[in-house]
């Protein structure tokens, strides 16, 4: 693929985006490009989302249930400049098509650098930067499935990045047209999750928006996760972050939980890419985990029967395995549309 694809809610400076929140722009970046500014957004929204939504459907996945292509958008988290965003979604573009992925890895860019630890739930623009996603980017999901597109759209939060997917989801609701329009995302993964474990519980209303619209939602959790330490201790210990604990008890049918800790701990930080902090970042550049979230997108496999993942007292534990040898040969694509022809 010759371009990158993002959806920038940073504000513009002259060709400059700054560290400031501002109106929702699309932006295509040539791969020859290491950074982005407001010269690369397009003047048509519309036309962007077309020509991502045509690129995902032209590039069928054989082993997804999904009706046509996949688009998967990617929400980083805190302390991420312009080149770090780009880096993370060419390295995990490419570390899912190794491992068998078909779709298109689009980025939603919130202004977020130069704020170390000054995370975005402490912010005063945390709503607007999700009223954005939900004014710009949620409408145009909502109008392109009411006029019949069937692109698989997932969503990728990492660290404060999953706080933005929340409530971008709660603010939909507050909004008479998206909360009555039959609009939905396919799954949800959260890496390296900076929100509240309770704020996952099954008596939490926030998250409430969020189920209610989605297929799936999958927590990768890692107890080795030292910025979620500190992210804890700020809040003197009394709000466990989901991407260093997991889920709670009581969480949504939906939600299933991952520990990665058992396999993070055999991983040499030498033996693959590098982008940002290794304990709270190490999924983009891991083929274990790519290959996890790979199925996981795809759907075809229960979750408790993905083979990158075992259960341990009832927990789904990541490992290093394989793909099914003959998946390839299971007509998934095919069966599926059958199966929805039937339904």
């Amino acid at each position: 693929m010759s371009d990158d694809y993002i959806i920038s809610a940073r504000k513009r400076a002259g060709d400059a985006l700054i560290a400031e929140p501002g109106p929702i722009k699309f932006l295509k970046v040539p791969a020859a490009l290491d950074s982005y500014d407001a010269r690369q957004a397009v003047s048509s929204a519309k036309d962007w989302v077309t020509e991502v939504q045509g690129l995902a459907d032209g590039d069928e996945n054989p082993n997804s249930i999904g009706p046509r292509g996949d688009v998967l958008i990617f929400v980083h988290g805190y302390n991420n400049d312009i080149p770090t965003v780009l880096r993370r979604i060419r390295q995990l573009g490419a570390d899912m098509r190794a491992e068998g992925w078909h779709g298109v890895i689009v980025a939603f860019d919130w202004p977020s650098d130069n704020q170390t630890l000054n995370y975005l739930e402490d912010r005063s623009d945390a709503a607007a930067v999700a009223s954005e996603l939900v004014t710009k980017g949620i409408r145009l999901l909502k109008q392109s499935q009411q006029s019949g597109c069937e692109t698989n759209v997932h969503l990728l939060g990492h660290s404060t990045g999953c706080y933005v997917i929340m409530d971008a989801f709660a603010q939909s609701d507050k909004q008479g047209d998206l909360f009555k329009a039959d609009w939905r995302v396919g799954q949800v993964a959260f890496i390296g999750g900076d929100v509240s474990t309770d704020s996952l519980a099954l008596a939490s209303d926030w998250n409430q928006p969020m189920f209610r619209r989605i297929m799936r939602l999958t927590n990768y959790s890692n107890p080795f996760d030292s910025v979620l330490a500190v992210s804890n201790a700020k809040r003197l210990g009394v709000a466990p972050r989901v991407g260093r604990v997991g889920l709670p008890d009581a969480v949504n049918a939906k939600a299933v939980d991952v520990n990665c800790g058992k396999y993070f701990e055999t991983l040499n930080p030498a033996s693959q890419p590098q982008i940002g902090s290794w304990t709270h970042s190490w999924h983009i550049g891991n083929r274990v985990f790519a290959r996890d979230l790979a199925m996981t997108l795809e759907g075809a496999i229960d979750r408790h029967a993905i083979p990158t993942r075992r259960e341990e007292a009832g927990k789904l534990i990541l490992q290093d395995r394989p793909r099914p040898a003959f998946q390839g040969a299971w007509n998934v694509k095919a069966d599926a549309q059958d199966a929805r022809a039937r339904i």
